[in-house]
C-alpha cells in the first residue's frame, strides 16, 4: 500500500501558557501542503523492517517514527509485521511535520492492511502518543489545534484554495527545546480564530508565530527570508512551527529567487 505523507504549515501560532506537565498550551491552525510530501510504502512482511530513501534522516532506523508507529499498532491492536519504505522528500527538523506525517500514514496503512476497523478518532489517539501534531495528519484537513496541539476542531480555509505557496528551508534546523527556551507565553487580546477570520490583507499584521522572536534572534537570516517573501508580494509570510522553514502565501505565482543553498518548494494550496 502506497501513501503520500504531506508536510504542514502553521497559520498563526500562539503559545498561551506553560502547563504543569512541562508542555505548553498553544493555539494554531495547521494546513497540509499536498505538493511537498514523503512517499511511503507499507506491505505485510514476515518481520517488521524499514528502508529509507531520498533525504537521509539523522536517526537509527528503529527510532524512526514510521517504525515506532508500526510497533505501537502491533502492541495495542495486534497488527502484523510490515515492511516500510520511506522516500523522504520533506526536510526534517524544520517545523514542517514530515516525521509526524510519516507516522500517521503508517497508522492509516496498517489499519487498512490488517482490517483493524479503527475509527478516525482511535487512530488519532494512537498518533497522539507519537507527537503533538501527529493526529493532525491522520485527518489531513485544516484544523484549529489546541492544548498541546492534539485537540482539533475543523477550520475552513477554502478561501486559500488555488493560492500560491513558497516554502524556504535554510541549511540549518532549530531544535524545539531551543525554540521554547526564550518564549514568554501570553494569551493574546484577540483569539486566533477571530484574527484568521479577518480579510487576508490583515493577516500580515494580526497573525504571529510566537517562536519567531526567539528564533529570529538566534538566526537573523530567517527575518531576512521573511522580508524577501513580503517584498516578492506575499500577503502573509511566517515561520512554520518552531522553524527553521519559512513560507509565504501569494495571490499569484511569484517571481522570487533565493540563494542556491536554500531548499525551495513552490506550488498551489
Amino acid at each position: 500500500m502506497k501513501l503520500s505523507a504531506p508536510c504542514k504549515i502553521n497559520l498563526g501560532l500562539d503559545i498561551l501558557r506553560r502547563r504543569a506537565d512541562g508542555y505548553h498550551d498553544i493555539e494554531t491552525v495547521m494546513c497540509a501542503v499536498a505538493g511537498l510530501a514523503d512517499e511511503i510504502s507499507v506491505e505485510p512482511s514476515d518481520v517488521t523492517q524499514f528502508r529509507g530513501e531520498g533525504l537521509v534522516v539523522d536517526c537509527p532506523d528503529d527510532k524512526n517514527l514510521c517504525v515506532r508507529a508500526a510497533r505501537l499498532m502491533q502492541e495495542r491492536y495486534g497488527a502484523g509485521n510490515v515492511a516500510i519504505t520511506l522516500n523522504k522528500c520533506v526536510p526534517f527538523g524544520v517545523g514542517l511535520g514530515g516525521g509526524s506525517s510519516d507516522a500517521a500514514a503508517v497508522i492509516v496503512a496498517i489499519n487498512t492492511i490488517f482490517g483493524l476497523g479503527l475509527s478516525t478518532r482511535e487512530m488519532c489517539d494512537v498518533a497522539a502518543e507519537l507527537g503533538s501534531d501527529t493526529s493532525f495528519f491522520v485527518l489531513g484537513t485544516p484544523q484549529l489545534c489546541t492544548s498541546r496541539g492534539e485537540v482539533m476542531t475543523p477550520f475552513d480555509l477554502s478561501r486559500l484554495s488555488g493560492r500560491w505557496i513558497v516554502i524556504v528551508k535554510p541549511p540549518f534546523g532549530v531544535s524545539t527545546p531551543q525554540a521554547y527556551a526564550g518564549v514568554q507565553p501570553q494569551v493574546p487580546a484577540t483569539p486566533l480564530v477571530e484574527r484568521l477570520s479577518g480579510d487576508l490583507s490583515t493577516w500580515r499584521e494580526s497573525l504571529t508565530n510566537d517562536f519567531e522572536r526567539t528564533v529570529f534572534a538566534l538566526h537573523p537570516s530567517l527575518a531576512d527570508i521573511k522580508a524577501q517573501l513580503y517584498n516578492a508580494g506575499a500577503f502573509y509570510a511566517s515561520m512554520s512551527g518552531s522553524g527553521s522553514a519559512m513560507f509565504g502565501l501569494f495571490e499569484h505565482q511569484p517571481e522570487i529567487q533565493f540563494n542556491d543553498s536554500l531548499f525551495i518548494f513552490e506550488g498551489r494550496l
